[in-house]
């Protein structure tokens, strides 16, 4: 509170192995104001958040080898409380792929992408979408599903619905134009900053196509009933 000087932070996982891949995000707190943030690596420093520019939702993410932020308190001509604050995550997944939903959300998945999300998302489903809501001021879309099944939700996203099944929303940018459709889809994702986000999301006989195709090669990387 009250943002003076400038102070380095330095952010480490409990637990590390050379081999790992880690991504760090983070995400500035919804009033955070007061402060430029800078990404330092090797004492250079490069803006990340300039002060008054934060965007609500805004996400960067980056590798584990550039985790040193350098936060820098900015003049103010009166003394009207300010907070700069943020949010961060430390993720296993690269920085490239580390969720569809910031690194390439619109392109459609690749069979071999589709098989290795089954096995490593927070949340497979297979459900259908019953409407989409839009929300331009965070350039995201929130689509609505009722789920038919649960194969895996490492966090509560869904729901029991009072007519059967269940139902939750997952979020993906609003770029991606996703509209309601008719027939079941598969959808995965990660969870991210308590958020559901969209990861791949085949059609259900596009899935089952391609899980027949690897298992009859042996290439699934996991098992999973698909009827």
């Amino acid at each position: 509170m009250y943002p003076t000087g400038a102070l380095s932070v330095n952010l480490r996982p409990n637990t590390f192995s050379p081999s790992q891949h880690l991504t760090l995000c983070i995400k500035p707190l919804r009033d955070s104001s007061g402060a430029n943030i800078y990404l330092e690596k090797t004492g250079a420093l490069k803006l990340l958040l300039r002060d008054g520019d934060y965007g609500p939702g805004q996400v960067h993410c980056f590798g584990f080898e550039q985790v040193g932020l350098f936060v820098e308190a900015t003049p103010q001509q009166d003394i009207s409380r300010r907070t700069t604050g943020f949010h961060y995550e430390l993720s296993s997944r690269p920085a490239g792929s580390e969720l569809q939903a910031l690194s390439a959300p619109c392109r459609p998945c690749s069979d071999t992408e589709v098989l290795l999300a089954v096995c490593t998302s927070d949340f497979v489903v297979r459900g259908a979408i019953q409407d989409v809501t839009h929300e331009p001021k965070r350039q995201e879309s929130a689509i609505h599903l009722h789920v038919s099944w649960i194969y895996r939700q490492k966090s509560r996203v869904f729901w029991p619905a009072p007519e059967g099944g269940w139902w939750g929303h997952i979020t993906t940018l609003l770029e991606c134009g996703v509209r309601p459709g008719r027939g079941e889809f598969l959808f995965t994702g990660h969870m991210h900053f308590g958020e559901a986000r969209l990861g791949c999301a085949p059609r259900l006989e596009d899935f089952q196509r391609m899980y027949r195709d690897a298992e009859e090669r042996g290439l699934n990387p996991c098992e999973m009933d698909i009827e």
